[in-house]
């Protein structure tokens, strides 16, 4: 099992075309209702097969409770949930137990396992893990509303088309909005773009990358600790959990790091009530801790590996160099069904700072 968190502890289980997969989530509060209506809806915007952007992979990923939840509530004890894999077609994948995948984890985990690894649709290393992610995250949001924090996130770029960027304090409505839509971006007119750019590149047999925004606003003043228990230091290795996620930047991130002192740092103010930021570059964390305004940061998201062309790589049998087109279900383009896994992972993440 994969582990992350301190008082929530969640434990991830399954490969890509294991009989199913699962999560197990030690701490998780009791009380709290489990609407599954909802759930569905959420792990519907995760999952394959929605549109032309994404693989056509079919699976309905229906979430079964085993413990921790009864009459459609928490109990407090353990909470574990299985998701059945139904539409495996691990015959596409044969000859990737000889020729590894550029840039996918075949190579490393032939490393580290040898002959025995998983290779089917990359066993363990598979994005649809991030399946059982997804419902922790969902039972994480739903605790976390009852404090008043909500978590959103939209496409930020793809292919070097950038979406606008969420407001100084977004309300829930522009918050939540991109997850209402099938393409989550805030602007439409950008988000038209951005689906050229995945189209074309998927008629070119080729993908393409992007990153993500995402927002959390209601995290109380003072949340966190320094140093290595920051929130920062807490959000990141769970982000760095998702496939394919290659880069982190909280507030104005790396392009803040090029400015003066005088351009980045944010003017603090008070209207009587309550101190808040005339700008966010700091993403809402000062030292590791929260500092009243939105946690905001962005992922980078690499272009999926799976593509059509020919691309180079060895036999390891026979330790000669080879060519390896790859077959079978993939996305052009994973960065928007990769919005709602980051949303769901910051939701551990924040949980586990507030529990």
């Amino acid at each position: 099992m994969f582990t992350y968190g301190n008082r929530l502890r969640v434990q991830v289980f399954g490969q890509s075309h294991s009989a199913g997969m699962g999560v197990v989530m030690d701490g998780f509060p009791a009380g709290i209702p489990v609407n599954t209506e909802g759930l569905a809806a959420f792990m519907e915007r995760r999952a394959p097969g929605r549109n032309a952007f994404s693989t056509a992979r079919k699976e309905p990923d229906k979430v079964e409770f085993l413990s921790g939840v009864v009459d459609g509530v928490t109990t407090g004890a353990p909470v574990s949930a299985v998701i059945l894999n139904t539409d495996t077609r691990s015959k596409d994948y044969a000859k990737l137990a000889d020729i590894p995948r550029p840039s996918h984890a075949d190579l490393a985990a032939y490393f580290k396992y040898g002959s025995h690894r998983d290779h089917r649709g990359g066993g363990e290393f598979s994005g649809r893990l991030t399946a059982p992610l997804c419902v922790a995250g969902y039972l994480c949001m739903t605790y976390l509303e009852t404090l008043g924090v909500r978590i959103g996130a939209h496409i930020a770029s793809v292919g070097g088309v950038e979406d606008d960027r969420f407001s100084l304090e977004p309300a829930a409505e522009e918050l939540l909005s991109p997850g209402k839509k099938d393409f989550p971006v805030l602007n439409e007119e950008k988000g038209k773009a951005m689906q050229e750019i995945i189209l074309r590149a998927k008629g070119e047999a080729d993908s393409v990358g992007g990153s993500i925004e995402c927002a959390v606003t209601g995290i109380p003043a003072g949340t966190g600790d320094s140093s290595f228990g920051g929130m920062e230091g807490r959000i990141a290795p769970a982000m760095f959990g998702i496939p394919a996620v290659k880069g982190i930047e909280f507030g104005s991130g790396f392009a803040g790091c090029e400015r003066r002192g005088s351009e980045n740092n944010d003017p603090i103010r008070t209207d009587g009530t309550r101190i808040y930021t005339e700008t966010n570059n700091a993403g809402g964390l000062m030292g590791g801790i929260a500092n009243g305004m939105p946690v905001v940061f962005r992922v980078g998201i690499k272009p999926t590996p799976s593509i059509g062309k020919e691309q180079k790589s060895v036999s390891l049998s026979r330790m000669e160099n080879t060519t390896l087109v790859i077959e079978g279900r993939h996305d052009p383009c994973i960065v928007q069904r990769a919005v709602p896994v980051v949303e769901a992972v910051a939701a551990l993440a924040v949980a586990d700072c507030l529990l």
